[in-house]
This record gives C-alpha cells, sequence and structure tokens, in this order.
C-alpha cells in the first residue's frame, strides 16, 4: 500500500492490547507509523508493544479518566515529537434488551464507549491544535450497531449511535483547524471481543451462536481484525484528505440488505 504510507507520521491508538486495535497498530508500523499502544492491561498492551520493535511504545490507559489519556498523549510527544493519528478504538459490549440492562451496565457501557471517545477526542484536539504543524486525523472505531438496530444489544447500540455523532461534530468543528475525523463501522469481527461476549452471553450456545455471527453478514462470514485496519490506514493517510465526518460501513453487506 504505497500511497498510504504513514512516514513520519505519530499515531496513538486505544484498546490497543488485542483484537481491531492490535491489527491497527501492526498496521501502522508496518506503513511507516510510529505508534502508541494505549491499553488498560498492562500485559496486553506490553505483548503488542514488545512486538512490534523499536517504533512502538506502550502507555497504560484508562480511557474512563481523562487524565489517564492527557497523560498518554503527552507521553506520546515527549517521545516521538507530536500526535499525528488518534485512534478511539477501546471499546466493550453487552447483550440485553432495555429490560435487561442493569443501569450499572448502561454506565459501564456509556462510561467506555462514550465518554472514553469524548476524552480521548478532547486530548488529541488538544494536542493537535498545539503542535506545529497542527491538524491531524481522528479515527473513531464505531459499529453498524450504531447506524441500524440490532436486537438484544439496546445500551451497545446507543453508545455506538453516540460515537458517530461525535466524529460528524468533531469533522464540523475542526475542519478548517485541519482535523479530520472519520468513524470505521465494522460489522461482527471475530476478534476477542465478540469470543468475551459470546463467553459471557451465550456460553450455553457457543457453536451455534458463532454459526450465527458469521451468518448475518450477507457475505457469510465475520470480519477480521486486518481488514478494518487497512481502512484505518487510509483514513490515517493524506490520501483520504479530502475524507472528514463520514461513516463507513465495513460489514459484509450487513447494512445493505
Amino acid at each position: 500500500m504505497e500511497r498510504f504510507r504513514l512516514d513520519d507520521k505519530v499515531a496513538l491508538v486505544t484498546g490497543a492490547g488485542s483484537g481491531i486495535g492490535a491489527a491497527i497498530c501492526t498496521a501502522m508500523v508496518e506503513q511507516g507509523a510510529r505508534v502508541v499502544v494505549a491499553e488498560i492491561d498492562t500485559a496486553r498492551g506490553e505483548s503488542v508493544a514488545s512486538g512490534l520493535g523499536q517504533a512502538v511504545t506502550f502507555v497504560r490507559t484508562d480511557v474512563t479518566d481523562l487524565a489517564s489519556v492527557q497523560h498518554a498523549v503527552s507521553a506520546t510527544v515527549a517521545r516521538f515529537g507530536r500526535l499525528d493519528v488518534f485512534v478511539n478504538c477501546a471499546g466493550i459490549g453487552f447483550v440485553g434488551n432495555v429490560q435487561e440492562t442493569d443501569p450499572a451496565d448502561f454506565e459501564r457501557l456509556m462510561a467506555v464507549n462514550v465518554r472514553g471517545v469524548f476524552h480521548g477526542s478532547r486530548a488529541a484536539v488538544d494536542q493537535m491544535l498545539s503542535q506545529d504543524p497542527r491538524g491531524g486525523a481522528i479515527i473513531n472505531i464505531a459499529s453498524v450497531a450504531g447506524q441500524i438496530g440490532v436486537p438484544r444489544r439496546f445500551a451497545y447500540c446507543a453508545t455506538k449511535g453516540a460515537v458517530i455523532a461525535m466524529t460528524r461534530q468533531l469533522a464540523v468543528d475542526y475542519v478548517k483547524e485541519g482535523i479530520r475525523c472519520n468513524a470505521i463501522c465494522p460489522g461482527t469481527v471475530h476478534s476477542p471481543f465478540v469470543d468475551a461476549y459470546v463467553d459471557r452471553f451465550h456460553s450455553d450456545t457457543r457453536e451455534q451462536t458463532i454459526a450465527e455471527l458469521h451468518a448475518r453478514q450477507p457475505m457469510g462470514r465475520m470480519g477480521r481484525p486486518d481488514e478494518v485496519a487497512d481502512l484505518a490506514i487510509y483514513l490515517a493517510s493524506d490520501a483520504s484528505g479530502f475524507m472528514t465526518g463520514s461513516e463507513i460501513a465495513l460489514d459484509g453487506g450487513w447494512t445493505a440488505t
């Protein structure tokens, strides 16, 4: 992908200890970027960072805490000099309709999936406006669950809809300041994220549930983390310089049906 090189760019990826976040880090390093793995799980974050060489460092980050995210950005600038790309990838899931969703579950999803994106965007924008040259790209990992209704995903759909709305606002508010913001809306991607909620909510029907998750995409399979990472590379690169405020479905045709 020579057109989408990220040479001399510095990126920070939250939720980068596994799955989509780890795949994005790997792809960005392959395209020449220097990368900060921002992850709350120290063992996972250090494992990803250590496997990617000297162009990568790990910073333990709790996206529910603004000060923690600000520290991660400061550490990025201290190590690499600036911040060109910020990927809001950290997220959690929950299965349940409105009656099955306890207030504590709803608040937890809001804290990670919504406040986490707010904190990341706030810290990223502050840095991108203060550096020289100013500007950068923010990439939010949303979901098709923010675009359509998905059975028994009440809280999750609410949070991902909020991520898409924040994406549009960031794009509108900072387009004149050299900051672009776009959202990737994956369908179901087979990753540790999916395995974890299947184990939690469908442990008694695991194989059947996995088969159903493959089948609900018209292509007949779940996506792969590297496929999301490839789109993130485009959005991080100068090749996407005319794109901002977009919500891009990457879903095997799910939302087309």
